[in-house]
């Protein structure tokens, strides 16, 4: 299994409890997709070097893991919709 970084960049106006179901969301699609989750940072929210759709600023979640093809592909597809 090789070693990824993903950084997931939410709305800055999710709750807290938005936020730690799109945590659970992910680390549940990892786990799913024979990958192993080593760490979850919640890095808060912070300022977006331009805007994207009138927000300046975005919460930021940052995944380290282990995985396969697979885990990659899900994750991307899941990003896609979300």
């Amino acid at each position: 299994m090789a070693f990824y970084e993903n950084t997931i960049v939410a709305k800055q106006d999710l709750s807290e409890k938005d936020v730690k179901n799109l945590v659970n969301k992910y680390g549940d699609i990892i786990k799913d997709s024979s990958g192993k989750v080593i760490k979850i940072e919640e890095w808060g929210v912070l300022s977006l070097s331009r805007k994207i759709k009138n927000y300046k600023k975005g919460f930021f979640i940052h995944f380290k893991f282990e995985g396969v093809k697979e885990t990659i592909n899900n994750i991307k597809s899941k990003i896609k919709v979300d």
